[in-house]
């Protein structure tokens, strides 16, 4: 990484973690590097992929409202701790599976309000506390979010041997926010995760400009117009150079954090999107401008 990349990367991600230490995107308020060197990321899926990642066949979403069981599982990629909180609706499935991923010094259940309604839903979320990211971490390192795309796949992987049949191998999402939107984009770029079906950045940008990879896969960016952390033109100029599905989900008055009736719109809308990208319900795509527009809190740009 050069001098003036690597500038750049300690600056963004240093203020984001002191933007997720005061609060996270929810209404409830292994050799690793500690010198800032990246490990060798391991070997990630990417076999044969389609040219694009359509959404699952048309069927419709579960309706009703799932109880759910939460999980802790500790993970580990070699010598990288990741424990990793599930969250899974009761039933057989199987069900759709989304990796979340947090924003620097926060934790997986910062983001309960939202993940939640999403494993209510019927799709189980599993989300990792990245070794040198997370809050209480005794090393501290943003620079690791560099190897995080490959923790975060090696978690699907875990995730889906440990519950095989509850989850549908074949609907696979990623999610994050602030850095774990950084760890999602890597997750659709150099770092690809071919078994990947939809994508959704909250709050994220790339470090450097770089195409996203692989197969066409619909993605949904939502972003505060006032986020002092991460600009909007950043995670914007993402979105206007992808040639994919894609939506944007603009708060004109929305900071780096969501929080009431802000979160409120994103959880909504996001689960319709999920239901949509995942389960094919072509009723919940339609849903999804009402669900934006929402108390006239933000913007959509549909181009899914």
């Amino acid at each position: 990484m050069g001098r003036v990349h690597r500038r750049t990367l300690i600056k963004t991600l240093v203020a984001a973690g002191a933007a997720a230490s005061a609060s996270a995107c929810s209404a409830q308020p292994a050799s690793t590097p500690t010198t800032g060197s990246p490990t060798t990321s391991a070997a990630k899926p990417s076999a044969t992929t389609p040219t694009t990642a359509t959404p699952s066949a048309a069927a419709t979403a579960p309706s009703r409202t799932f109880a759910l069981k939460t999980s802790q599982v500790a993970f580990a990629r070699g010598d990288r701790p990741l424990p990793t909180t599930i969250w899974r609706p009761t039933g057989d499935g199987p069900f759709p599976l989304i990796l979340f991923s947090h924003g620097l010094t926060a934790r997986p259940r910062d983001y309960a309000a939202m993940i939640t309604t999403w494993a209510k839903a019927g799709f189980v979320v599993a989300a990792p506390a990245y070794p040198f990211t997370a809050g209480g971490v005794s090393e501290f390192n943003p620079l690791d979010v560099v190897n995080q795309p490959a923790d975060a796949s090696y978690v699907i992987t875990q995730v889906v041997k440990r519950l095989g049949d509850t989850v549908d191998a074949e609907r696979i999402a990623a999610a994050g926010h602030s850095a774990g939107g950084i760890t999602t984009l890597g997750m659709f770029s150099g770092d690809r995760d071919a078994r990947l079906r939809a994508g959704l950045v909250l709050a994220g940008r790339q470090i450097i400009a770089t195409p996203l990879t692989g197969a066409a896969t619909p993605l949904l960016f939502v972003h505060g117009k006032l986020d002092n952390t991460i600009a909007y033109a950043d995670g914007r100029s993402v979105f206007d150079a992808l040639k994919w599905p894609k939506a944007f989900l603009t708060f004109p008055r929305g900071g780096h954090v969501a929080s009431g009736r802000s979160l409120d719109v994103i959880s909504a809308t996001s689960r319709d999107f999920w239901r949509w990208s995942l389960y094919g319900d072509r009723s919940a795509k339609s849903r999804l401008t009402k669900d934006a527009a929402e108390d006239n809190l933000a913007t959509f740009t549909n181009r899914l």
